[in-house]
Order: C-alpha cells, then structure tokens, then sequence
C-alpha cells in the first residue's frame, strides 16, 4: 500500500496510541516515548516549521546522535514536503561546508553545543543558514547567536499556530505523494565531494517492507539505534523499517554507554557493520586473556567445539547425538553467558553490512548461537538488494536477491541491480547520476563478483580496486586488496589494514594494531610503552604481528585465485588511521588512494627493500589542535607458501 512516512506514523498512532515507539536513555534512565506522544510532538514542530518558512522541497539539515526529538524532526520535515539531511555527528566543522551549500539549506537541527559551535564556526561560509535549533540546552543559555532558539520554543511556537489552524497538519500530510522525494544522503566521499543521494518514500520504504516480509518483522521488535543517523544503514534500520512495522527503536544515551545499553535492552533484531562485531570480539579476547586458567581452557574447548558443531547447527543441518549434547552443555557453560555479556542474549535476526566481515569473524558469532547474517546492498539502493535466508546463510556470500531486485553481472564482472529501491539521482550532479545509472534502468554498483550456482551473490572486491599483480613469480595473478585487508582484521590485536599491490610485484602492507588488545598483551608480559606510537614500534609487537600475516598468509595458499595476494613485508604504522586527518571515510572506509599518496615514501621503502624508513605525519588532536608526530618505522619480511597444489 503507497504511503509516507508521516501517515505511516499517524497510522500507528491512531491503531496503537500508547504502544512505546521510542525510548531514550537519560540520566541513567530509560524514558518512553509513545506513538500517539510522538505524532503530538511532530504536529507541533511541522506547524513550528512551517512558521519559520520552511517549505516543500526545501531541505533541513539534521546533526546529532539518534534521539527521539531529531527523529520527530525529519517526520516533521517530511510531513511539510520538505527533505531531512541528515549529516554526520562526529564531522569536523568543514566538512559540513559542502553539503550545507549544495543542498542550499537554511535550517539546520542540530543535538547540543558541539554541533552548534561548528555551525557558527562555519556560518560565514554557508550564507544561507539562517535558522539553527537545538535539542539539548545545556551550555548554550547565554548565546546570543542570530536565528538560534531551542526546539522546545520552536514546538511551543507550533502548538499556538497548531491551535489557530487546526487542520494545516492533516492537509499537509495528505497532500504528500509516495514519489516525492523522502530523504537525501550524502555518500561518504572515498574520492572528492561526497554525492547527495536523493530518495523517495516510495524507494526507501518499498526496500523497508522487502526486508521486513523477508525476516518476517513485526511490531514486537526491540532495535538499538547507536550508529550515525547519516548513514544510511542505521536510518533504514531504525527509521524506514521502524516506521514500516511499528517497533521500539532505543537510543542509547552516550557512545561510552552503548554496551551498557545493549545489554539492557536485549534486542531482537540488530544491525552493525564488521568494525563493530570486530570490537565486540576483541573486548571478549581481552577478557578471556585475564581469566583464570580453568575458564581459559573451558573457553577454548568451548569455541573449538562451537567451531565445528554450531554452524551446522543453526543451519538447520543434521548434528550427532553426542555433539548436540555437548552442545548443549557449551551453551550452558560458554555460549549462554557469552552472547548475554555481549547483549545478544535474544536477537533473533542480525546483519552486518557496509563492507566485507572476514569469514572467520562471521562463523565465530554464528557458532555461538547468534543468527548473524549478511547483506548486500548500498546508500543508491536503499540497502535491501541480497539477503541471506535462515539456513542459507555461507560466509563467502552476500545472500540472494530479494522481492523486486534483479541482478545482472555484466562483461567486466561487475554486478548490476535493477530495484524499486533504486535513487533517484544524486543531487545537482546528472553527469554522475548518468554514469550510474543506465538508459534501461540498471544501477552500476562498482563491485565486482558473481552469482553462485545457488543463486547467492559472491562479492569479490570493489572493482576499481580488483588488480593484477606484474613482474616476479606472480605475474597476472589476481590482487583483492579488501578480501586480503578484512582477513588480517579478524585477528583482535589489528584494527585496520591497508593492502598495495596492483601493478607491482608482490603484495605489502600497513597495519594499525588495536591499542587495546595489543596494550592488554604487553601489560600482561610486563611490556612497558608511552602511547600507541611506541607501542606500536615495539620488536615484540612485529613478531606478534608477523604471526598474524603469516597465518593469513598461509590462508591465502590455499585459494588457488588469491594465493598470489600473499604479504611479502609489511609495517605498523605510527599513527591510527583516522576520519579525522581524511585517511578514513566516516563509515571507517579505508581511503586508499589517499593513504598511498600520503604516505608514499613508506610504500616506496616497502617495495625498495628498505629495513627502516622516517615518518613525519601531521595529525589533527580530538580537541581540535593540529600537531606533528614522526617516527623511525621498522619494515619487517613475512613468510609466504607455496599456493596448494604447486610444488614448493
């Protein structure tokens, strides 16, 4: 049935007034919003920004962490026939320069201070950012800044115009159409300006319901909503398919309390990128490693057991007698109290997108129980393209293509979707819009891979990034930077990888050790170190992480297509690879071309046979403060193997 999202919310309200549609932490306190509250609240701030002249068409840009008050924003944005634009939290204050102007936004809604500094620190550059309001009033009583008020006024001002004419809500709503355009999202920009992704209600809350009849969804769902709000995974999950089935979506009340949160909430059905379930396993890894040895040894027992028998098991595949027992009883011991101190105690359906999760991660997770799963799909699809069924769910693999998606995988080997929940177009840009999308209707996805003969999308790399190795013993053998890089950052102690090799001879490496789990394993060999830089130039870290790429390495070995990929030399690096100094995208994407360019003299000294090579990298500090940190890197051999079935 075509709708929108603000009927969709009117329509909750009226059949289930006083069922929770949002909660919020505060204050250590867990506080229920209700359907037939939030239709109230977003009455107000329509009416509210109406009077302030926003119009239809135009745009609202919204910044802060998920909070109910900025959710009521987008519907009353939405309600007006006006476009949320949701931007990124944690951008530094130019970054949100581009957007702002070339979405020509003159109302902004921002969470608290910080995003309201950032917009008067950039307000000369946007001139027509008129309006700014804020949820949260603390710190921000005696500014005096022009056009800035609290959404409190702005909802209060709405309720008066509300009063005087009562039926301006209802009309507005009703005079929106399915195809006018919902939502615009900005893509994380891996090169250049980021793209304004425009999408309908029709695109987004069509791919909404696909999922929804998919997992078969209900109102009975409990979601937490901790990601970016601009991403367009964590909107889709916690705003379209709220809206579409009805469920309680929970804001967790800071970052530092989300797994405080997690637990608390037990969701049902829950959404993360790999980073995150990378995180979560190495929190674990570091706990086990401080344990007593008797629960050392049942944890390893444990996992070598779930490693063999879950799988299968929640594949619905037939298990021994005996091995179900034991099962059984590591449910009980290990795998019972391990998803509950992760909060996973009763997810029913779990996905992880965004980028490739190693294959070794995902088993873990699905051994212990959790039916983890994933999917394929991006910001121009509206998510929903593949799934992976119950039973059906293969490590290597992105799932089968859902109601309405068609794939085709064209000449070059890069994959094409043809799906309701196509965009629209990016905005102000048909040069880029036509290069994406074909006359015939087909979206060019940019990755390269291939339908098993089971159906189920296999995704190889992104296919700019696909290459070929030249010269040496591996001439013209396939190189897949992301498949190498996701591998390495299965094991805890490295939280990031930067692969090179296209072109080259062979193939080498950056590495960002995780602080945390490298810091804990020096701690616990009374390894003493300053910070992350000389931690991370330790002799016994390069061994530690010499095992890691050696094990890999030996991984790739056996895959006769990427044994070529293997890791000649690597070093780790000085710094963490940060969104912040543009080496990562704000989904935590590698940038790689960048990274080669920045730090091009220590990929030359890789490749030039060079033992050390001197680093001097200038790096912006959280509280804003750019400075210089340099270092001596050590460059370090790892072992290759001969690929299986090639003599050594």
């Amino acid at each position: 049935m075509d709708s929108t999202f603000p009927r969709l919310m009117l329509d909750h309200a009226r059949q289930r007034p006083h069922a929770p549609a949002l909660r919020e932490k505060e204050y250590g306190i867990w506080q229920t919003t209700d359907w037939s509250q939030l239709a109230g609240l977003v009455r107000a701030l329509a009416c509210g920004l109406h009077l302030a002249g926003l119009q239809r068409g135009q745009h609202l840009v919204v910044i802060g962490e998920n909070r109910p008050r900025l959710y009521a924003c987008m519907l009353a944005a939405q309600a007006l026939g006006a476009v949320p634009v949701p931007l990124y939290q944690d951008a530094v204050a130019a970054e949100f320069v581009y957007p702002i102007n070339n979405a020509e936004v003159a109302f902004a809604v921002v969470e608290d201070q910080e995003q309201v500094d950032k917009l008067i620190e950039v307000r000369a550059q946007c001139p027509r950012l008129d309006r700014i309001w804020f949820d949260d009033p603390r710190g921000l009583r005696n500014y005096t800044e022009p056009g800035l008020a609290s959404l409190d006024a702005l909802r209060e001002q709405g309720q008066a115009f509300d009063r005087q004419q009562p039926s301006f809500f209802d009309q507005t709503v009703a005079s929106a159409s399915p195809g006018d355009v919902a939502a615009m999202f900005f893509t994380s920009g891996t090169t250049g300006h980021p793209k304004g992704v425009v999408h309908t209600h029709a695109s987004l809350l069509d791919r909404a319901r696909a999922g929804q009849r998919f997992d078969k969804l209900t109102e009975h769902e409990e979601v937490l909503a901790y990601l970016p709000p601009a991403w367009i995974g964590q909107n889709i999950f916690s705003y379209a398919q709220w809206l579409a089935c009805g469920y309680v979506v929970n804001c967790p009340e800071s970052a530092s309390t989300v797994m405080i949160d997690l637990k608390e909430i037990g969701p049902t059905y829950y959404f993360a990128p790999p980073r995150i379930f990378e995180g979560l396993l190495t929190s674990v890894m570091i706990r086990m490693e401080d344990a007593g040895r008797f629960k050392r040894w049942l944890f390893r027992r444990g996992l070598d057991l779930a490693k063999r028998v879950g799988p299968a098991r929640m594949d619905g595949q037939p298990v021994g007698t005996l091995d179900r027992l034991k099962y059984a009883l590591g449910d009980l011991l290990v795998y019972g109290p391990l998803r509950n101190t992760l909060g996973f105690s009763r997810v029913r359906v779990a996905y992880t997108a965004g980028e490739a999760i190693g294959p070794d991660l995902f088993t873990f997770y699905r051994s212990i129980g959790i039916n983890l799963k994933q999917l394929y799909g991006s910001t121009e699809t509206a998510v929903f393209v593949c799934l992976q069924p119950d039973h059906e769910v293969k490590a290597d693999t992105v799932g089968v293509p859902i109601d309405g998606v068609e794939i085709r995988v064209a000449d070059s080997g890069e994959i094409l979707v043809r799906s309701p929940g196509l965009l629209k177009g990016y905005y102000k840009n048909d040069a880029a819009t036509a290069e994406v999308l074909t006359p015939d209707g087909w979206y060019r996805t940019g990755d390269a891979g291939f339908l098993d003969a089971g159906g189920h999308l296999k995704i190889i790399d992104r296919a700019k990034d696909v290459g070929r190795l030249r010269g040496g013993a591996n001439d013209g053998a396939m190189f897949a930077p992301k498949y190498v890089e996701n591998k390495l950052k299965f094991f805890p102690h490295i939280k990031e990888a930067v692969a090179f090799g296209d072109g080259r001879d062979r193939v080498c490496a950056f590495i960002n050790i995780d602080v945390e789990a490298v810091g804990n394993w020096a701690e616990r060999r009374n390894l003493p170190y300053a910070g992350y830089t000389d931690l991370a130039g330790k002799p016994e870290v390069y061994e530690l992480i010499r095992e890691c790429v050696e094990q890999v390495n030996a991984d790739l070995a056996a895959d006769e297509r990427l044994a070529g990929s293997q890791i000649s030399r690597f070093l780790v690096l000085h710094k963490e690879l940060d969104a912040d100094d543009g080496e990562l995208t704000r989904t935590r994407k590698v940038r790689r071309g960048f990274i080669a360019e920045r730090y091009g003299v220590l990929v030359e000294a890789l490749y030039g046979g060079k033992a050390e090579q001197f680093i001097e990298t200038a790096v912006k500090f959280e509280d804003g403060r750019s400075g210089m940190v340099s270092a001596t890197l050590k460059i370090a051999d790892a072992k290759t193997f001969a690929p299986l079935g090639r003599a050594a």
